[in-house]
């Protein structure tokens, strides 16, 4: 039995990270899922919100925006839309785009077109503040 992971964090646009790591924890669609070493195959959709792993006795958080993971002997590949680790997390400007998605949900009926999409950055801000306000322990 393999006694780490080998976790690769992608988005489009870069590799956020690429590390040995002892547990993943990650927010699947029907809620949230861990990881450890010898986990089953698996290849499962992401939501917007908070991803950890834990490297010896630290834990690190990532803010996700939907994606997919994949698990296959002992690596695991995570594809996300966004990443943002904790240390990243431009605290101010996550809650200036909660400010404006809460402003927009407030003229948008649930019917209209544009009521998911500024539900979505709501839930997006509200996952960075909360990423941003913890610490690698």
């Amino acid at each position: 039995m393999a006694e780490k992971l080998k976790l690769d964090l992608v988005t489009p646009y870069r590799l956020v990270l690429s590390e040995e790591v002892d547990e993943i924890t990650a927010p699947g669609l029907m809620g949230e899922f861990g990881i450890l070493p010898a986990h089953t195959p698996l290849l499962t959709t992401l939501q917007i919100g908070e991803f950890s792993y834990r490297k010896g006795n630290e834990l690190f958080h990532v803010a996700v925006n939907w994606g997919f993971v994949e698990v296959e002997n002992d690596r695991v590949t995570v594809l996300v839309e966004t990443a943002e680790p904790a240390d990243e997390i431009d605290l101010e400007r996550a809650k200036a785009a909660l400010g404006r998605a809460e402003e927009a949900l407030k003229k948008l009926s649930a019917e209209e077109k544009d009521f998911l999409i500024m539900k979505s950055a709501l839930d997006r801000a509200l996952v960075r503040i909360k990423v941003a306000g913890r610490e690698s322990k």
